[in-house]
């Protein structure tokens, strides 16, 4: 039998908390093995229990979403972390992702679009909300502004998925439109959200380098 997929829900609010928790536990494929508050709650429960998967809400009390999950991918780099916000701050989303997050899902999105994301994170596989791709494409054209040699420079491909699925195009209708296989649309995914983490390395490096920086 595969053991469930395990996870930590973190929200300020116990009522999403305990809504969330009574959606997951009702099937066998999930297992919540934690809540938290805050995202230094957050922070020790990953390092106890080392889930599969931590639900993160961005606006939190004292450290916010993004920064822990920062740590939590230094403490834990197998635990995938999807994001769960109300926040329609494109910035701070697109800094969640940069901090290692791996899916994004708005709260007032069906419980099937977590479910189906928490499945993909769990598999290496993006899911990015319409919103998100159409920031990290306009985030993108000011990177790209570093040159061609760029690390996180988008190629042509990336760049079409990207403008598809801000067009809330599904993988598989993307896959048809630009008339490849649905495995190759998460390959240009998981390459656009490796360029990301890296671009959030480098600035975390680079503010340790130089801490007045930040």
């Amino acid at each position: 039998m595969t053991e469930p997929i395990s996870i930590i829900i973190v929200d300020d609010h116990a009522v999403v908390r305990s809504g969330l928790r009574a959606y997951l536990s009702s099937s066998p494929e999930f297992l919540v093995i934690g809540e938290s508050a805050s995202g230094e709650e957050a922070i020790e429960l990953t390092r106890e229990n080392l889930p599969d998967v931590v639900l993160m809400d961005l606006i939190l009390p004292g450290m916010d979403g993004s920064k822990a999950t920062c740590i939590i991918k230094r403490i834990s780099p197998r635990t995938k972390i999807v994001v769960l916000t109300s926040s329609h701050d494109d910035d701070l989303i697109f800094s969640a992702f940069k901090s290692g997050a791996h899916a994004c899902i708005l709260k007032d999105m069906k419980m099937d679009n977590l479910t189906g994301a928490i499945r993909r994170a769990v598999n290496d596989e993006v899911s990015l909300h319409p919103r998100m791709a159409a920031q990290i494409l306009r985030n993108s054209r000011t990177l790209g502004n570093l040159g061609d040699n760029s690390p996180w420079t988008l190629t042509e491909p990336e760049t079409e998925v990207l403008g598809l699925i801000s067009q809330s195009l599904s993988n598989r209708k993307i896959s048809d439109e630009l008339h490849i296989s649905e495995k190759k649309v998460n390959k240009h995914l998981s390459n656009i959200l490796n360029k990301l983490h890296l671009i959030g390395r480098t600035q975390r490096a680079l503010n340790d380098f130089n801490p007045e920086s930040s």
